[in-house]
């Protein structure tokens, strides 16, 4: 189509198998849809592991092209060093950026996100100055210290976040530069084709031959093959033919250049439709007016987590008195559209509220599932011993764990206390009821309960 050699060619379909997940999920929540959790980790693998094999592949194509890369062992030590090195790389520096994080004692909070940007810089420096992947180990980086626990995490994710933004536009900005309407009108029945060809035949075909395995739902690969939108990152290789002085490399970005701009028209506007149409994802949770954070300078066992209520989950329409919460859970807020509630005992929660809860950290998991209207099977945590009222009855406490009751028992006996459960025992040590085990708590007022099984 573009009348260019084969391995010219190569290097065009090298450069635009990218896709940008992070687009996909901010079209999708400026309409107000959120995916289901599955699709939405599938797109992030999906585009953090084909932006470093998309460089991998455009910096082998301009080797053989330009004569640097001239053997096959050659292109698979390029292959090694940059996946190899790159991953090994991210890892010890997102390891030693965690380290770092929490055991520094910084007094200005401003400087703990630099501190984590300079770590990131450390990881692409360093994978790039011994032969690996900048961007890879960069990836990586982020992920293990993301994915762990740090002091001021939400002020890092915050300047984190603002400076992809600002990066984003400054790239869009100097990438427009480079092109002109003139030369897009050059190549665009070409570009035309190429982005048809893409989008109708080569995403369905890999998405189908990769994601089948997995059991996906129709509707879900459908989705999955329509959402392989370009960004930024195939337009910034493409400069890298022009850099490497590549035969027709004008041509080409500006064949890549056209392809990202039809693709950012056909699938980036039509993205919210497919997925309403397919009946994929649920309305995404609305901003709230206001957010409560622990800012903590230093590891602290606990954190204020703002959650949503929505129809059908545990706590819809319950009285706070009623969601028998442990101790190390304490309701602290509650926004109802822009009115801010005090919590008393008496207070109903609604679909819609915003529900601001002080929690220990170990205690989240079984947080969540209050709120979500479909939770996942949770593992019982046997280690973990959670401090009840005694007033709390058995009923109360098998719907905080998600459990049903064991078969036979009347609901007087359900609506017994724990304290009252364990008094009839006698000293004969924890009572067994279902899944869950009773036993003596601190004082009088409290009792232990340790989840042993779950019989949901």
């Amino acid at each position: 189509m573009l009348q260019i050699p084969l391995l010219q060619g190569l290097l065009v379909g090298s450069i635009v198998g990218s896709t940008d997940a992070a687009a996909v999920f901010s079209v999708l929540r400026a309409c107000g849809l959120k995916l289901p959790d599955r699709l939405t980790s599938t797109l992030e693998v999906e585009s953090g592991s084909n932006d470093p094999m998309a460089i991998f592949l455009t910096l082998g194509l301009i080797g053989v092209i330009t004569g640097s890369v001239d053997s096959a062992p050659a292109l698979l030590g390029l292959f090694l060093g940059q996946f190899g090195v790159g991953s090994i790389a991210g890892l010890l520096v997102g390891r030693m950026a965690t380290c770092a994080v929490n055991r520094i004692n910084l007094d200005y909070p401003g400087l703990y996100p630099l501190l984590a940007l300079s770590f990131g810089l450390l990881a692409f420096g360093l994978a790039a100055v011994l032969g690996g992947s900048g961007f890879l180990a960069i990836y990586i980086a982020g992920i293990v210290l993301g994915s762990s626990s740090i002091v001021f995490r939400r002020g890092i994710f915050a300047f984190h976040d603002a400076i992809a933004w600002l990066g984003q536009i400054v790239l869009f900005v100097m990438l427009g530069l480079l092109s002109f309407p003139s030369r897009l009108l050059a190549v665009a029945w070409e570009g035309l084709l190429i982005a048809l060809v893409l989008i109708a035949v080569a995403r369905p075909l890999a998405v189908a031959v990769s994601a089948l395995p997995f059991r996906f739902r129709r509707r879900d690969l459908t989705f999955l093959s329509w959402v392989g939108l370009k960004g930024a990152v195939p337009i910034t290789l493409a400069t890298f033919p022009l850099l490497a002085g590549v035969p027709k490399s004008g041509q080409i970005f500006n064949a890549v250049f056209f392809v990202v701009l039809i693709s950012a028209l056909t699938q980036g506007w039509s993205l919210p439709l497919v997925a309403r149409w397919l009946q994929i994802g649920r309305p995404a949770d609305p901003t709230p007016a206001l957010s409560v954070e622990i800012n903590a300078l230093r590891q602290v066992d606990g954190e204020i987590v703002d959650y949503t209520v929505k129809p059908g989950s545990l706590v819809a329409g319950q009285h706070l008195r009623d969601l028998t919460l442990p101790d190390g859970v304490l309701v602290t807020l509650i926004l109802r559209g822009r009115q801010v509630v005090m919590p008393r005992g008496s207070t109903a929660l609604e679909p819609g509220d915003h529900v601001f809860v002080a929690l220990r950290t170990s205690l989240e998991p079984l947080i969540d599932r209050l709120f979500d209207p479909d939770p996942e099977p949770l593992a019982p945590k046997t280690h973990l011993l959670l401090s009840f009222n005694a007033t709390a009855t058995l009923e109360q406490l098998h719907r905080f764990f998600g459990l049903a009751l064991p078969q036979g028992i009347t609901p007087q006996a359900a609506a017994q206390s724990l304290g009252s459960v364990l008094a009839h025992a006698g000293p004969v040590g924890p009572v067994r009821w279902g899944g869950i085990e009773i036993q003596a708590g601190a004082d009088a007022d409290h009792v232990a309960v340790r989840w042993l099984a779950d019989s949901a």
